[in-house]
């Protein structure tokens, strides 16, 4: 007899099946798998600036000691460097024993010689960012401002360069506004520290004699640095905003919602000097906002008028007699922004899912669903 073929078999490709889908969750697993996910990021957290922490501690001992025994020994700079020579041998897995490193723990302790200020706030940030502020910050008064503020605000150190190089400390609250009688207190003083005079639009690359157009959508080209540059709690909602009133369409150049001051902010972009009519149109637009787009529980909305140039006398007789909250600052288009910035900004991606909630929060609240605090 001849060999007779085996028929052939048909391989089905057996796809292995992950935990999740062989053993199925019971009533309530979600929520702890929720609550046991936060609990270990928070303590990963934790754990991160403890260590943060017992490393600042160390270098300000290590900067204290050094310090006093050159005042009261005599110490010369020369012995820096034979301590980080015997120290590198000691620890050779260990950074931070250079002869430079160990003279900035030297600066960094006399800056600081209280030690209960070391403990609770610079051990907040990194020493990397506190390197920094000793470059760069000789005021101790300015220093200590930019180091709230990156606890606040969770800022990188290229961030933190940024806002330093561009003179924030200077220009934070510095706008020229109404808020101190249009708004209740708190809300003013929350509401002044949030305008800069100036903004710097140094990221966007446009010419001196660019158009109210052409520079309301290069912003909306860097977004992302347009954000930063206004500052944390700034929420995107639209450009060119379309409203209907009394059957006639007008627009808003640019609208957001601020998280922390729970308000709309109008923002409207002049290419020339401040003029008084720019108040009378902004008051209009607050009015529309406040009443097409407020939810009950908002605060009165608030306006900018951002202009190449303004006269501080004229905007404070226009101000004067205003009811609508509104405050006016100048812009510049011309400095230049640090190159490794952007890598510490956020991923197109982070910034997509962030526009997109400020439009869903936006349409919850023109529909008057309640928002939460």
């Amino acid at each position: 007899m001849g060999n007779k073929e085996k028929p052939k078999q048909s391989k089905t490709k057996i796809i292995p099946q992950t935990v999740s889908q062989l053993i199925k969750a019971p009533a309530g697993y979600k929520e702890l798998f929720e609550n046991l996910k936060n609990r270990i990021r928070n303590s990963q957290l934790r754990a991160g600036l403890a260590v943060n922490k017992e490393l600042i501690l160390l270098y300000w001992d290590i900067g204290r000691q050094i310090l006093q025994r050159q005042q009261q020994e005599g110490w010369g700079a020369k012995v820096i460097d034979r301590l980080a020579y015997d120290l590198s041998r000691e620890f050779p897995d260990m950074k931070g024993c250079s002869s430079r490193n160990l003279k900035y723990m030297r600066a960094f302790a006399e800056a600081y010689p209280i030690k209960q200020f070391v403990q609770e706030v610079l051990a907040q940030i990194t020493w990397y960012h506190n390197i920094t502020l000793l470059d760069k910050i000789k005021n101790p008064v300015e220093r200590e401002w930019y180091i709230r503020q990156t606890i606040q605000h969770g800022w990188s150190r290229n961030v933190l360069v940024h806002q330093i190089e561009s003179g924030l400390y200077r220009r934070q609250g510095k706008a020229i506004t109404n808020f101190d009688r249009t708004l209740p207190a708190p809300q003013s003083e929350l509401a002044q520290q949030i305008l800069k005079d100036p903004y710097m639009f140094d990221f966007i690359s446009i010419g001196e004699e660019a158009k109210e157009r052409n520079i309301e959508k290069a912003l909306l080209e860097q977004i992302r640095l347009f954000l930063l540059e206004l500052g944390i709690g700034f929420s995107f909602v639209g450009s060119q905003y379309h409203l209907e009133i009394g059957r006639q369409d007008f627009y808003i150049d640019l609208l957001f919602y601020h998280l922390r001051l729970r308000c709309f902010i109008v923002i409207d972009l002049k290419i020339g000097e401040f003029q008084p009519e720019y108040a009378g149109k902004m008051n209009f637009y607050l009015s529309a906002v406040d009443d097409l787009l407020r939810h009950k529980d908002d605060q009165p909305s608030i306006g900018i008028i951002l202009c190449k140039a303004k006269n501080k006398v004229i905007v404070e007789y226009t101000l004067r007699d205003t009811r609508k909250p509104i405050g006016v600052s100048g812009y510049k288009l011309t400095e230049s922004l640090p190159k490794n910035l952007k890598g510490s900004l956020p991923s197109i991606k982070e910034l997509e899912e962030s526009l997109s909630a400020s439009s869903t929060l936006s349409l919850k609240m023109t529909k008057g669903e309640s928002k939460d605090n």
